[in-house]
C-alpha cells in the first residue's frame, strides 16, 4: 500500500493511517477526544501519542466530558503518577478545563457544529503532491484556535487546530499519491 511519507513502518501508525487518519469523524464526544490527544501530542511524536492511547482513555473515563469537567487538584495528582500517559501538568488541566469549557459550549452537537463550521460543513479536499507542501497551519486552523481559545479551550494553538482538523477529516491531507488520499474523498463524497 502507498502511504504518506510520515507514516514509518510501524505496524499501530499503519493502521492508524490506513484506517482512522483523515476519515470525516462528527461526533462531538469523538472530536473532543482527537483534540485531547492533539494537545497531548505537541511537542511529542504522534506513535507516542498513538502507542498510550489506550492508557489515556483509561486515565481520562474514555474522554467523557460529562466526568473530567468535575475534577479537581486531587485528579491532576493521580493522573501526574500515571506511567501510562504523557504526565505534563499543563496538558492535564488544559484537558479537564477543556472539558468544562465543553460543556458550557452545550456539548456533543454544539461542539461538532462549532469545529465543523470552519469548514462549511463539508471536508477540505486538498490535492497536495508531496508533503512539503502540506502546512504546519492554515488561516482556518488560526480562525479555530481563536475561536477556541475564547470559548475557554487550551492547548489549541494553530499548529494543534490543523494536526486536529487532518485527524478528524475536516480536511483531506492524504498526498494525491498515497492511497488513502481516494478513499478518504469518497468517505466524504467527493471524487
Amino acid at each position: 500500500m502507498r502511504r504518506c511519507g510520515w507514516v514509518s513502518a510501524d505496524p499501530l501508525y499503519e493502521a492508524y493511517h490506513d484506517v482512522e487518519w483523515g476519515v470525516p469523524e462528527r461526533d462531538g464526544r469523538r472530536l473532543f477526544e482527537v483534540l485531547s490527544l492533539e494537545g497531548m501530542q505537541a511537542g511529542l511524536s504522534w506513535l507516542t501519542i498513538l502507542r498510550k492511547r489506550e492508557g489515556f482513555r483509561a486515565a481520562f473515563a474514555g474522554f467523557d466530558p460529562d466526568v473530567i469537567a468535575d475534577w479537581g487538584d486531587g485528579d491532576v495528582a493521580r493522573l501526574l503518577g500515571d506511567a501510562g500517559i504523557v504526565r505534563h501538568r499543563g496538558k492535564i488541566e488544559a484537558v479537564l478545563g477543556n472539558a468544562r469549557a465543553w460543556l458550557a459550549l452545550g456539548g456533543a452537537t454544539p461542539f461538532a457544529d462549532l469545529v465543523w463550521g470552519f469548514v462549511d460543513q463539508r471536508p477540505v479536499q486538498e490535492r497536495r503532491a508531496t508533503l512539503a507542501e502540506v502546512p504546519a497551519s492554515t488561516p482556518v486552523s488560526t480562525a479555530m484556535s481563536k475561536r477556541l481559545k475564547a470559548e475557554g479551550f487550551r492547548f489549541c494553538g494553530p499548529t494543534t487546530c490543523y494536526a486536529f482538523m487532518q485527524a478528524a477529516g475536516l480536511v483531506n491531507d492524504h498526498v494525491l499519491d498515497c492511497d488513502r488520499h481516494g478513499a478518504v474523498a469518497a468517505l466524504s463524497g467527493e471524487t
